[in-house]
């Protein structure tokens, strides 16, 4: 099995996303081992194309990183300061009165960050918390203020303008650098790019930046290939039955590999070859895929199921779910190859 990730897409991406906010410093999102690409290699060739600033979810995944950048870059911690975590070179983003203390008292003069909680519900200091520790919090130097924004990939909801305001009116008079902007959220416009853009899964390709260069190719190589009857049925349930003489291979992945089985449910999954396309036939089970390939002259060592013409968001739209769950959840058995 063979996942070909192009790190000069991934920087073309970021370059590409750094240019829509010109005003504003690009960081990038790293975590989950950089969304399952594989964050020891994006990460120091980001740096080598200008980022400074990378942003994780636990402690864990930055101390993985810290020694593959130089002293310069910044590794900020999206989780904050958990009880009992390593944050030794790492700048945590507190979420809580809580955790602003523990860190305060564990690290007093540990760089640290603050994350707001502008209206998504899900984690930073809520404005009353935020009100009642502000003074204190920012006489104590952070390195950044930030939130997040809920829909920042609907740019006609109602709360990606309610949150600007929360969080302008939450940072009103604040000298620290502000960061509001994820992927969505840079191609919302000037008004949410404050001092700081964090892209994510625009980087690795993903939706909603539609401009993005592909970045995943993945080739699943073919077991075995056979001849089957009129009539003859394939796989667990004899869910597809050949209605004409055929030709089926079965290839090696399955739901074991991030493959659901849920991306087969509509019969509209496809492997290609060529450029031609080749249906998913059955169910896809724990490490097996079988495919029709009658229409090929000749069946090729690997049938690709990501490539130009399907992408993680195409996956995506078929099994009911996000690029992002398609990325991070691509398993470890694939032989993983950068270009």
């Amino acid at each position: 099995m063979g996942l070909v990730i192009d790190i000069p897409a991934i920087v073309a991406n970021w370059k590409a996303l750094a240019a829509k906010a010109a005003g504003a410093r690009a960081a990038a999102v790293v975590k989950a081992d950089a969304y399952g690409l594989g964050a020891d290699r994006v990460a120091p060739a980001l740096y080598a194309a200008g980022a400074r600033d990378f942003f994780v979810a636990l402690a864990a995944e930055g101390r993985a990183i810290r020694p593959l950048l130089p002293e310069d870059a910044r590794i900020f911690v999206l989780s904050g300061h958990m009880e009992g975590a390593d944050l030794a070179g790492l700048i945590p983003l507190l979420n809580s009165p809580e955790q602003f203390f523990r860190d305060r008292t564990l690290r007093p003069r540990g760089p640290f960050g603050i994350q707001l909680d502008s209206g998504m519900n899900r984690l930073g200091i809520e404005p009353g918390e935020w009100a009642a520790i502000r003074t204190e919090a920012l006489a104590a130097g952070p390195a950044l203020v930030m939130s997040h924004l809920a829909c920042a990939d609907e740019p006609g909801h109602a709360a990606n303008a309610q949150q600007l305001a929360a969080f302008r009116a939450m940072t009103q008079g604040v000298a620290a650098p502000r960061s509001l902007a994820a992927t969505g959220g840079i191609l919302l416009g000037a008004d949410y790019h404050f001092d700081l853009v964090r892209p994510g899964i625009g980087l690795y390709g993903g939706q909603p930046f539609a401009e993005a260069r592909p970045v995943v190719t993945l080739a699943l190589p073919v077991i075995q290939t056979r001849e089957l009857r009129p009539g003859e049925s394939v796989g667990y349930g004899y869910a597809w039955t050949a209605a004409r003489p055929s030709r089926v291979a079965t290839v090696a992945a399955g739901y074991a590999d991030g493959l659901a089985r849920a991306l087969a449910r509509d019969g509209k999954l496809a492997l290609w070859a060529e450029g031609r396309a080749c249906p998913v036939i059955g169910r896809i089970s724990m490490d097996l895929i079988t495919v029709d390939v009658t229409d090929l002259p000749d069946v090729p060592p690997t049938l690709e199921i990501l490539n130009a013409q399907q992408g993680v968001d195409d996956l995506a739209a078929l099994s009911g779910t996000i690029g992002y769950e398609i990325l991070t959840s691509l398993g470890r058995r694939y032989e993983r190859r950068w270009l």
